[in-house]
């Protein structure tokens, strides 16, 4: 009975999102706003209907509270240890984390959803645009990308063009 119900639908596709949530956050306040993850989170579950979304970060152990509002919005976080440079500022690049993640999760989702400006994913991109596996590409600033992400202008999603609803909005009491 249940296969004669489920023989007419079309299966939904499992979505799983990578966010490069530096690159992502620092091209959001670089056009001069906030990015509010709760509402993207949301917005990629409602639009998407994503099952799970990684959010890459440097690991830095005073934004404890951060990282677990991060989780309660339903983020999964995946961490890089930070270093701190000769100039003072503290690293955390975490390219090899979100491409080996979305590999390690690579059966488990039928499509991607990759944000970042960042070139250094191209391979990535390259290589689920050939197995069928990318859905979009999130840019967050339509003005300053990689080059190398033209190759896949038909999957941008430009997260300039989301502002009203991806804004951060201090609540007035």
């Amino acid at each position: 009975m249940i296969k004669a119900h489920m023989k007419g639908k079309k299966k939904e596709p499992v979505v799983y999102a990578f966010i490069d949530s530096q690159n992502v956050n620092l091209s959001i306040q670089n056009q001069g706003w906030r990015l509010d993850f709760d509402k993207f989170h949301v917005y990629l579950k409602d639009r998407y209907n994503i099952k799970k979304a990684f959010l890459f970060l440097g690991y830095i152990p005073k934004y404890q509270p951060m990282y677990k509002k991060l989780r309660s919005f339903g983020f999964t976080i995946i961490f890089k240890p930070t270093v701190v440079g000769n100039e003072g500022n503290t690293k955390g690049n975490v390219d090899a984390e979100l491409v080996l993640q979305a590999m390690i999760e690579y059966e488990k989702y039928d499509k991607a959803i990759i944000a970042t400006g960042d070139g250094d994913f191209y391979c990535l991109l390259n290589y689920l645009l050939k197995k069928r596996k990318l859905l979009s590409l999130f840019v967050p600033n339509k003005c300053r990308y990689s080059s190398l992400l033209r190759a896949f202008v038909s999957y941008i999603v430009f997260m300039t063009g989301l502002k009203e609803k991806l804004v951060y909005k201090k609540e007035r009491h």
